[in-house]
């Protein structure tokens, strides 16, 4: 029933026949299988309250990866090479969804960076055939051509399960309070599937992959909605607007302002530009709360990524020829609906402007959603909402996406033995992440629960150093990050975005930075 809440707890003392119980074939034996091919022989048992599981012993309980996005899926391919149990949980309807929301961008990456090694290893014998390692893929590419067939291939297909919300994660029977005997307790997170069923799902270990996409910082300064921000949510548009296709009708003609000064807003600003030469009235005003945008128009021709190079060196035309107003030193201080635009109010070092417009595009960035983790304990440092150990490596003040040095499991842990944060979401609200960054997380982390300290403290990366793919260590208040959209699709950063910037290409970015 909808609502109700479905434990997996499990009776250590109940029997089964050794031959067919608990909706598993041959139970309790080598040959075990569950009867039905949807489901592994962990749930199936676990459903049923099968005597042949113990709930004390964590070896036998699965990973839990939350999210089946590229990370996460590769964490899942990890876990099948090492033969550990593991479950993906996908808010999403389907694989990558949140890929699939920004499937219109191009990843500044090429392929070569995009794809993890165990995935490959997994593809291979299936017949899938990689694509061409320098071509450019979009997110519609990276779900299509990779994501999907690797959600298919016997180790992962019935491990995973789409519609699955997590809405907490705890210690089985221990509240974060809690510390006598507390690593003998079992992960238990909640699950609320798409017909409302709250379920409980005991784990040894918690691999959190489900990224920032659908929380976008404001576009309010300090951090902060601007008063009138929630009201003015119609006239507001996604981080990465599909401005030629899905979205044309809402900018074609119109006035859109579009505030950040991250590589997803560059994406856009390109895309409406070009809609503007061919769609009469249609005018263009870019806000950023620095007063220099020097960083973001980049390295041109210098830059590793050419593409993202090109993003900065157009964009950096287009505002010289006038089709871009760009207004600097813009603090958002209110909006006000009015008929069918909306007044943007902000201060700058002139005094207080106004920008009227149709729509706003917020390309702000992205911050973490921290709240399912108020039961586990979690040490994240207080600036970038990541881990205390990674957070110096990717200062976005330091580094750019090519500059952040290769980090595993150790890095990676938190006071709740068994749980990490991994991908985008490891980074809190630093703009650096990329993909294949991601990608060494996940082996690493993998490796340790498997046993091998050895290969979880051997981390290596191979990426592209220059480039500018992070916030201005000059001190300007801009928000950047390694990914973008644009009108050709344009690039996004190495192996990433959701922001919409990942590593496959989106653009996560800091709190408040316009």
């Amino acid at each position: 029933m909808a609502g109700d809440t479905v434990s997996d707890t499990i009776d250590p003392q109940a029997s089964g026949d050794a031959a067919s119980c608990c909706g598993v074939n041959a139970c309790c034996t080598d040959a075990e299988q569950a009867a039905d091919p949807g489901r592994t022989v962990l749930e199936a048992k676990t459903d049923a309250g099968c005597g042949c599981v113990n709930a004390d012993d964590r070896g036998a309980l699965p990973v839990v990866v939350i999210g089946a996005g590229p990370v996460g899926l590769a964490a899942a391919a990890h876990l099948a090479e090492r033969g550990l149990e593991f479950l993906v949980l996908e808010a999403g309807d389907r694989v990558g969804a949140a890929v699939a929301a920004w499937g219109h961008v191009r990843l500044f990456s090429p392929w070569r960076y995009d794809t993890d090694a165990a995935a490959r290893r997994l593809l291979e014998p299936t017949g899938w055939t990689a694509p061409p390692a320098d071509d450019l893929p979009t997110g519609a590419d990276l779900v299509r051509d990779y994501l999907v067939p690797l959600s298919r291939v016997p180790a992962l297909a019935d491990r995973i399960r789409t519609g699955a919300r997590v809405v907490a994660i705890s210690r089985d029977g221990a509240d974060a309070t809690r510390s006598i005997g507390r690593d003998e307790h079992p992960l238990l997170v909640r699950v609320r599937d798409a017909d409302g069923t709250v379920r409980d799902v005991r784990t040894r270990a918690v691999i959190d992959a489900s990224g920032t996409w659908g929380r976008s910082n404001p576009i309010g300064h300090s951090g902060l909605p601007a008063p009138g921000e929630e009201d003015a949510a119609p006239y507001l548009a996604g981080p990465l607007p599909d401005v030629p296709g899905r979205d044309r009708a809402r900018f074609a003609g119109r006035h859109a302002l579009v505030v950040g000064a991250g590589h997803s807003a560059a994406g856009t600003l390109l895309a409406l530009a070009e809609l503007a030469e061919t769609e009469p009235g249609t005018r263009i005003t870019w806000a950023v709360r620095g007063t220099s945008v020097a960083r973001l128009y980049g390295g041109g021709d210098a830059d590793e990524l050419p593409a993202r190079g090109a993003l900065g060196t157009r964009l950096k035309e287009a505002v010289a020829a006038g089709r871009v107003e760009l207004v600097r030193g813009f603090a958002v201080t209110g909006l006000t609906a009015d008929g069918d635009t909306v007044r943007v109010t902000g201060t700058t070092p002139d005094g207080e402007r106004v920008v009227t417009a149709h729509t706003v595009v917020g390309a702000t960035g992205f911050r973490p959603d921290l709240e399912l983790l108020r039961e586990v304990r979690v040490e994240l440092d207080p600036a970038t909402e990541a881990p205390v150990r990674l957070a110096p490596l990717i200062d976005p003040n330091f580094h750019s996406c090519g500059t952040v040095p290769p980090h595993g499991e150790r890095v990676l842990a938190h006071p709740e033995t068994g749980f990490y944060l991994a991908g985008m979401k490891s980074y809190g609200r630093a703009p650096t992440f990329l993909l294949a960054t991601g990608y060494e997380q996940v082996r690493s982390i993998v490796a340790a629960l498997a046993g091998d300290r050895e290969a979880a403290d051997t981390v290596h990366l191979d990426l592209p150093e220059t480039g500018v793919c992070s916030t201005d260590p000059s001190g300007a208040d801009e928000e950047s990050a390694c990914c973008g959209s644009a009108a050709e699709p344009v690039t996004i950063g190495v192996g990433a975005p959701v922001g919409v910037g990942f590593a496959t290409g989106q653009a996560h970015g800091r709190s408040g930075d316009a």
